[in-house]
């Protein structure tokens, strides 16, 4: 990858010490000249470079590598503003902290933009990335630069190829017949998880068709069971561990046959969670696919099953999930009946597009008194409705979901839903009808694409010898620049006659190298192993390095990649350590997560594609990247989404006047302290600088950014407070809390913070230990104790914050305010939480 450790934006300096620009005390402050003296002094001197042999504790803290479409936006700013305080607020702690950068340079747009221009996807993709690198050194975002990977880069093209064989020869990757969603606008396959509900394609908006085709896939279902039990262990936020739940889709249950009538050679499989409504069986369903769908269809319902089959061709899954659209139009009669097993009695056999082939066995058995779908679609054809659990007596709706009393369900009958689930799995077992079974939502993993630009599949298809991995030695396969791009949804791979015909490694015969692309979240499911040991020419990273560093501490990135990238990397990184690739630290790759709020204009998130981006880069130019970064994180809490508005601007130059004033106040231009000391104004000054310190802390600790800079904005008004007065604190306690409150700002606001230290002491501020509070100066003199009587406050009394239960009582007590609502008799019960509350509760008088 070449000498890449000092992007090309940021020219080294000739020395360690500028002093232009704004760094002369008396002058105003220009972030211009400031912000790229200090962004070429962290690249030059490689201020956040760090290698395994450091001997400080780790930490590994990492923003999702992102796609190259252009400079940064404000979604990219927001993202790396917070990973970049992270960076220098562990640092400044103590850590050794690895903070890598790259490029997930593989993916549609590039293709797309040759198609339309004639501008070949490698030359698009390189220019990309080098205006979004400018945009994220001038926003002083750190990284170690000497680690840069490149998706597209020949090297990791390489290593991924390697590990795709090594997945071959374990058996975990395997080609296959199958439907797939094919994207017409992208012209490619799609996984299930890049279509969305309403079964459009998450890039291009177009509806999604199903195809079938030969497609490759990952054996993820393989480890669908520790991919649920290991998201017990994770710091992430609950709402991403609960769609990978939902996502891998667990559920535990019985599988068991149906007699179908007048075929006895044939059984309809069913599988259900709720053996206990069988009795409420009243008709059964099979996906469009099944394989038993053409004995089942009669004759004369055969013309209504093919026109529902021509109907459900070009429905992908999602859309055949859908709660919305006719039921009468999705589903049809076959002619055929089935006994239900608890019963005797037969039943009708439906085909409708809602079941899926792809999850347990691709049949049903319809219980419309407890399922709400499978109500409506009764209601719809005049099927019968059975209740097997007993609603409340102001139940009103159709379908009851809930628990409660087994009616109408023979043996089962007075028992709870759970005892006549035991009981209905074990009466099947004992028939030797049934089989307790676990299914899973989770589908193979697809990775084959119908494009070019992407990671070459490292097989050939030999006449004689099958389907042959490529030889190591001959790693990697480069995709060749001369081809040609049509719209025609085949890979141009495929009509490159030289790309195309090859010799069979094994055989030496002629055959046919592979023409389909890898998808692009196998490259981004490894990436942060790589940074680890980015230059390692013999393997594809080195597993000292990365026990030395993994896993991940902490991960930044957005929410919608919960079932993409953060599931296909968790199951990649199982992979490499059980085939001996990767150290036991690496098995889940990240420790902590957290996943940022977008940024909305009129309602949508700002994105290229919608037109509607806000460059970062005016702001740069202008009020500069310290201002916008202050406004990033102290909008909104980092999680919720932000709304820009016509009002922005305004904030963030009220931000670039707070830098200005801070700047003043850390070059002494707002007036210096006493020469002597002033007991009660240096007592109440440093007082409230340990307790910021404190509290500064503890919100970066947990996130908390918006307050952390809110309690800056108050430290520096503290500051403020009676300078050059008569009544001004003295220079020592002013000093204290002015490098306090540059110390805190370093890791948010870094230029400024650092110009100002080198001004005030000649060093570099983030090379300074982070401030540590002095509990005693912290903690306050007063707190005040809320009296209350039955819950309402009757009086606020001002006490020592030590004070304890009995004392605390015993003032509250002696309150003649409190005394008023209380009555003569003594109190039915007292309530004490010192230092802040007392609550006596009485009986009315």
């Amino acid at each position: 990858m070449g000498d890449q450790h000092v992007p090309e934006s940021v020219p080294p300096l000739s020395g360690p010490r500028e002093t232009d620009g704004a760094s002369e005390a008396g002058l105003a402050y220009d972030p211009q000249a400031v912000e790229q003296k200090w962004q070429r002094l962290w690249a030059s001197e490689g201020t956040y470079q760090v290698d395994a042999s450091d001997p400080r504790p780790k930490a590994y803290v990492l923003c999702m590598y992102p796609y190259p479409s252009g400079a940064a936006h404000q979604g990219h700013v927001r993202n790396y503003t917070f990973g970049d305080l992270n960076v220098r607020y562990r640092t400044m702690q103590g850590c050794a902290v690895l903070s890598p950068f790259g490029f997930d340079s593989f993916g549609l747009p590039a293709e797309n933009a040759a198609i339309k221009t004639g501008i070949h996807p490698r030359e698009f993709t390189d220019a990309r990335i080098e205006e979004l690198k400018q945009s994220v050194v001038a926003l002083g975002a750190v990284y170690d630069w000497r680690r840069e990977v490149r998706s597209h880069d020949p090297s990791y093209i390489r290593w991924g190829q390697w590990i795709f064989v090594r997945m071959l020869e374990a058996g975990l990757a395997y080609q296959a017949e199958a439907p797939v969603n094919w994207c017409p606008g992208c012209q490619t396959v799609l996984a299930n998880e890049q279509v969305l509900a309403d079964g459009t394609c998450e890039r291009s908006g177009d509806q999604v068709v199903r195809r079938e085709l030969r497609q490759w896939f990952l054996r993820i279902t393989e480890y669908a069971d520790e991919l649920l039990e290991g998201l017990h262990q994770l710091q992430w936020p609950d709402r991403v561990k609960t769609m990978q739940r939902n996502w891998i889709g667990r559920s535990e249950g019985v599988q068991f046959a149906l007699e179908v009538v007048d075929h006895p050679d044939i059984e309809l499989t069913v599988f259900t969670t709720r053996p206990d409504t069988g009795f409420g069986v009243t008709y059964a369903v099979v996906a469009p696919e099944h394989p038993l769908l053409s004995a089942l269809t009669t004759t004369e319902h055969r013309r209504q099953v093919d026109e529902l089959l021509q109907q459900v061709a070009h429905l992908s899954d999602i859309e055949r999930q859908s709660t919305e659209g006719s039921l009468d139009k999705r589903g049809t009669f076959t002619g055929s009946y089935v006994l239900n097993p608890f019963n005797g009695q037969p039943v009708p056999v439906y085909v409708a597009d809602y079941v899926l082939m792809g999850y347990g066995t691709g049949a049903i058995m319809a219980v419309p008194a407890e399922d709400q779908r499978d109500w409506d679609f009764a209601a719809l054809k005049g099927l019968d409705v059975v209740r097997t659990t007993q609603p409340p007596e102001d139940w009103e709706g159709q379908a009851f979901t809930g628990t409660g009393v087994k009616v109408n369900s023979g043996f089962m009958d007075g028992m709870s839903v759970e005892q006549a689930k035991v009981a209905a799995l074990e009466w099947l077992e004992s028939k030797g009808i049934g089989v307790r079974k676990v299914n899973y939502r989770l589908r193979d993993w697809l990775v084959s694409r119908q494009r070019y630009w992407g990671c070459p599949i490292p097989v050939v298809h030999c006449p004689s010898c099958g389907t042959v991995p490529v030889p190591d030695d001959q790693l990697p396969v480069l995709a060749p620049d001369d081809v040609e791009f049509l719209p025609t949804g085949e890979s141009p791979l495929a009509r490159h006659d030289t790309f195309r015909d090859t010799t069979c490694p094994a055989c030496g015969g002629a055959a046919r190298r592979e023409t389909d692309t890898l998808d692009t979240f196998f490259d981004s499911s490894w990436y942060f192993l790589r940074f680890c040991d980015p230059q390692d020419d013999r393997r594809p990273f080195d597993p000292a390095l990365t026990q030395r560093w993994m896993p991940v501490d902490q991960y930044i990135g957005g929410i919608e990649h919960a079932v993409l990238h953060l599931l296909y990397a968790r199951f990649f990184t199982r992979v490499l350590v059980d085939l001996g690739l990767a150290p036991v630290e690496a098995r889940e790759p990240f420790a902590r997560l957290f996943t940022q709020g977008m940024i909305r204009m009129d309602g949508s998130k700002m994105s290229k594609s919608k037109g509607n981006l806000v460059a970062p880069s005016r702001y740069f130019d202008s009020v500069g990247a310290d201002a916008l970064r202050l406004f990033h994180l102290a909008v909104a809490p980092p999680a919720e989404d932000v709304d820009w508005t016509d009002q922005t601007d305004e904030v963030i130059a009220g931000w670039s006047r707070w830098i200005s004033r801070v700047w003043r106040l850390a070059t002494g231009q707002a007036g210096s302290g006493g020469t002597k000391p002033n007991e009660a104004e240096d007592r109440r000054l440093r007082h409230f600088t340990h307790r910021t310190i404190q509290k500064v802390t503890s919100d970066l600790d947990r996130w908390s950014y918006n307050t952390a800079v809110s309690a800056l904005r108050e430290l520096a008004n503290a500051c403020y407070h009676n300078l050059g007065t008569p009544d001004a604190p003295s220079a020592v306690a002013l000093d204290e809390a002015v490098d306090a409150l540059v110390l805190l700002l370093a890791p948010m606001a870094p230029h400024v913070a650092a110009e100002a230290w080198q001004v005030r002491h000649g060093d570099h501020v983030h090379a300074r230990p982070w401030p540590v509070a002095d509990a005693q100066l912290a903690r306050d003199e007063t707190v005040t104790l809320v009296v209350q009587v039955n819950g309402k406050v009757r009086d606020r009394i001002e006490v020592d914050p030590t004070i304890g239960q009995a004392e605390a009582e015993l003032l509250a007590m002696g309150s003649e305010r409190a005394r008023a609502h209380m009555g003569t008799e003594p109190p039915v019960k007292v309530v004490v939480k010192p230092p802040r509350l007392v609550n006596f509760v009485v009986r009315p008088h």
